[in-house]
């Protein structure tokens, strides 16, 4: 695989877990336990699908169809997000632990890229780095409250890390082009990122009195950044693109 196609399959992976999750995110508006999370969701979901739309365009830059083709006009084996992003939202602990689980680690691999060699790509790094370390205060502050909250708190908290520990490990799933994208300077490469991940949410979870899963237990959840997904993705994409597909050269 050559240097463009292992930075548009980046690329993809980095925008289509954006948008999913920021559309799960939005589920949250209206449903909120109460009206401040309510609208901290909302706003979140909002900068979710903004930078997703971002990334969109530097693919489009690079020849891929514009951002609204691909976003709404793929079927769920076209997309590269991982599957935990797919997953519906649940009750709020999950929704609240995976918003803590992942954008530590986007927070991470915007920062990884703000040093990558393909500067349109660092620009908008840079850029975004700044959004995600106030999503991570956020959920790091929830995390830590309901933990030390009280017994049933902590335990619920605890519950869900067990069970959806490994299905975030798939975030870092590894490309076929891991090489070039070291190579060229471009991205550091998944395995290091998970590795500065573990260093930081590790330590963080201890502090909120949660135990990770034991290391020999961990099975991390792939095939989402070759197009294998679970069946919540199909119906997702379905609801996402309804009113785009009523008109789709229509200029909302």
């Amino acid at each position: 695989m050559n240097s463009i196609d292992a930075l548009k399959e980046l690329l993809y992976k980095i925008a289509d877990d954006q948008l999913i999750i920021g559309h799960r995110n939005s589920e949250w508006t209206g449903i909120g336990p109460i009206l401040e999370e309510d609208i901290a969701f909302s706003s979140m979901a909002q900068d979710k699908l903004g930078q997703s739309e971002h990334i969109y365009n530097l693919l489009h830059q690079l020849g891929e169809a514009d951002a609204d083709t691909v976003a709404f006009t793929r079927n769920a084996p076209q997309f590269h997000n991982c599957h935990f992003v797919e997953l519906p939202i649940g009750e709020y602990d999950f929704s609240l632990l995976r918003h803590f689980l992942f954008d530590f680690a986007e927070l991470l691999r915007f920062e990884a890229l703000a040093n990558s060699s393909y500067q349109p790509l660092a620009q908008v790094a840079k850029k975004f780095k700044g959004e995600i370390k106030y999503h991570t205060m956020h959920a790091n502050t929830w995390v830590y409250q309901l933990s030390k909250g009280n017994e049933e708190s902590k335990s619920r908290m605890q519950n869900v890390l067990d069970k959806y520990w490994s299905i975030a490990l798939g975030i870092f799933e590894e490309g076929p082009a891991e090489d070039v994208l070291i190579s060229e300077k471009i991205f550091i490469g998944e395995a290091a990122l998970k590795a500065k991940w573990l260093e930081v949410v590790v330590p963080l979870l201890e502090k909120c009195g949660l135990t990770v899963p034991e290391k020999s237990t961990w099975e991390p959840c792939n095939g989402g950044r070759i197009g294998e997904h679970t069946a919540h993705l199909q119906p997702l994409l379905d609801e996402m693109s309804e009113v785009y597909a009523i008109d789709p050269s229509a200029d909302w």
